[in-house]
């Protein structure tokens, strides 16, 4: 069954169906990818989080201001 079930990406809520029965969003494979030392993509991973980190605290920052 864990291979079966499914996560809506909107709401939250798990269903085994491939959309959700709550909201009618998309529903994903809730468990996060393997973990692999070896890991290719992980430096990429990486740069774009601190990307999105940092564009969020600009955001912010800005709104203070105002």
């Amino acid at each position: 069954m864990g291979s079966r079930i499914k996560k809506c990406v909107h709401c939250g809520q798990y269903t085994l169906k491939e959309t959700c029965t709550h909201c009618g969003g998309k529903a994903g494979n809730p468990l996060p990818p393997r973990f692999s030392p070896l890991d290719p993509y992980g430096k990429y991973r990486r740069i774009a989080r601190t990307r999105d980190t940092n564009a969020r605290e600009q955001g912010n920052s800005s709104r203070k201001e105002c």
